[in-house]
């Protein structure tokens, strides 16, 4: 087996919130790899252009809006995708939020939001999509996870907490559905130059406090997630199964 471990050609791939940041960096990167590609979010003028990019790079992609906390919208959704592709071969569960307030002070709006969008919406996507994949006997569901699901923060109460569960929740996935073709892993990065940290990084506080507590001395750049998605989206992984692979230039090693 030589380089075609690392290609995706003839895979079609769906990506929830992949119409920015990471999302799309995932989304990019399963296309350059040669997927077929669902772009799915909620603005239509953010996952169209996504959708062009991937064009451009000679995949097909077509967008798709639902809201992946809604049962009901998830399954016309991922109807919708399966009609216009025929099969959904890779799940990356992205969407994602986050509300940075100390615990005593947490509301309860921010909380239920979060931990719908970035944990119960993941559990209803696969729902959706695995059931078809088992059918097949063979999926891959790569779920977002972060190092606040390894490592706590102050101010990180809901999001943290979300990602926790998200760590949990693929290692109980991943053993209901290995005998079944379908392997289960998550990627947990650390602070990437994101719109979703842009207003950390104008905190020269705490801009600094992440650089001086990764070895590496620097955040993440968004490409720099390309090749983990890759290698968990293809053959080279057909192995693993349960995992969480951290991207974090070292923080979780101390």
């Amino acid at each position: 087996m030589g380089m075609e471990i690392f290609s995706l050609a003839n895979k079609v791939s769906m990506v929830t919130g992949s119409s920015k940041g990471l999302g799309r960096s995932a989304a990019l990167a399963l296309a350059k790899a040669g997927s077929d590609v669902a772009v799915c979010g909620r603005n239509q003028a953010d996952v169209d252009k996504v959708v062009e990019e991937i064009r451009e790079l000679g995949s097909n992609a077509a967008g798709f809006l639902f809201d992946v906390t809604q049962k009901q919208s998830v399954e016309q959704g991922v109807e919708q995708i399966v009609s216009h592709f025929g099969r959904i071969d890779i799940l990356l569960n992205n969407a994602g939020t986050n509300h940075r307030v100390p615990v005593l002070e947490y509301p309860e709006e921010q909380w239920d939001k979060i931990l719908q969008t970035n944990l119960k919406a993941y559990y209803l996507v696969a729902q959706q999509v695995v059931p078809q994949m088992i059918q097949r006997n063979y999926g891959k569901v790569i779920n977002m996870s972060s190092i606040l699901g390894h490592v706590g923060l102050p101010n990180q109460l809901a999001y943290a907490s979300s990602k926790g569960g998200v760590e949990q929740m693929t290692k109980v996935m991943a053993l209901e559905w290995a005998k079944q073709g379908v392997r289960v892993n998550a990627i947990a990065p650390t602070y990437f130059e994101t719109e979703m940290v842009s207003q950390i990084r104008q905190d020269a506080e705490r801009f600094n406090f992440i650089n001086e507590r990764t070895p590496m001395g620097r955040w993440g750049q968004i490409e720099e997630i390309e090749g983990v998605v890759i290698f968990l989206a293809g053959a080279g992984s057909d192995f693993i199964t349960g995992q969480s692979l951290v991207i974090d230039g070292g923080w979780t090693a101390w």
